[in-house]
């Protein structure tokens, strides 16, 4: 129980710096200036980072389900809810940083290009480049974001289903305790009325040697009368 506390413990931990390692990285993307090469790391590093916290999440949901206090299930299943609706948030604002700084980094590029600078050419060509890079870094962004959002209304789904499993469980264990409760009822009226027949009987016993006794009297009475 301790090590699962622990490793409950540790999970939390990685959540919280990676969170904060995500952030520092969608601060850099605002602060990016280009060119598109430097912003195209930043997103590989960010999807890296993304990705390895959604694990951390889901590593903590299966420990979740297989926490046998159901009270710490259910705190630990809305944990995991918490944390999802955060990444969904974090997945926002990297989506949002990307947008802006790929449009900070255009505007940039076509002042360049209207500067009147003799490299004219060579800053038309890298333009071309940017946009490309741009139009294709946009759309696999958006097919990831919205593999994403799909796996998350899974997993939401999967969570409603099993907060559910578990309020049936409560019931159910609540309707056997009452039960038992019933059934222990029962058993204290029982065990009281069997020692109430045992009292009787005894008094009975009691009652019959008597007057067994006192019949052997009077007959030892009369016998002695006749004789004497």
């Amino acid at each position: 129980m301790d090590s699962d506390k622990y490793i409950v413990e540790s999970i939390r931990q990685d959540i919280v710096n990676e969170n904060l390692s995500i952030k520092a990285l969608i601060q850099d993307i605002h602060q990016c200036s280009g060119p598109m090469e430097l912003l195209d790391d930043l997103n590989t590093e960010g999807r890296a980072k993304l990705a390895n916290l959604r694990n951390h999440i889901e590593r903590l949901e299966t420990l979740a389900k297989e926490c046998l206090n159901l009270e710490e299930r259910k705190e630990l299943l809305e944990e995991v809810k918490n944390n999802r609706e955060q990444l969904t948030s974090t997945y926002g604002a990297f989506r949002k940083a990307n947008v802006v700084c790929m449009l900070a980094i255009q505007k940039i590029n076509k002042e360049q290009l209207f500067s009147g600078n003799d490299e004219d050419s060579m800053l038309r060509h890298r333009l071309k480049k940017d946009k490309a890079s741009l139009v294709k870094m946009s759309s696999s962004v958006t097919e990831q974001l919205l593999s994403i959002s799909r796996q998350l209304a899974d997993t939401t789904q999967q969570s409603s289903n099993t907060l559910d499993t578990l309020v049936n469980s409560s019931g159910n264990v609540t309707g056997t305790q009452q039960e038992l409760r019933d059934t222990g009822s029962v058993i204290t009226q029982s065990g009281k009325l069997l020692a109430k027949y045992g009292r009787r009987e005894f008094t009975d016993k009691c009652t019959i040697l008597f007057a067994f006794v006192f019949f052997i009297a009077c007959v030892l009475y009369i016998v002695q009368k006749r004789l004497f």
